[in-house]
């Protein structure tokens, strides 16, 4: 069975380095468990993204990028 697999903008992989750098510098230090939760969350993320990049069709791709040169021309 083939898995389908979104396509993700640049940007949610670029989120996602932020706010566990974020949550492991800022968080982790006044509340563990928060600081852990929210790491983990934002690995979670990271692991997606890469898993988006690698997999992700390019028909898709390609699509998304012609809508994004087709809405820059207005």
């Amino acid at each position: 069975m083939p898995i389908d697999v979104a396509p993700l903008p640049a940007s949610f992989m670029l989120m996602s380095m932020v706010g566990y750098l974020g949550s492991v510098l800022l968080v982790f230090p006044i509340s563990h468990s928060f600081g852990f939760a929210f790491a983990l969350v934002f690995i979670m993320m990271f692991i997606a993204s890469v898993i988006s990049m690698t997999y992700a069709p390019e028909k898709e791709s390609l699509i998304l990028d012609s809508m994004r040169k087709h809405y820059k021309r207005k």
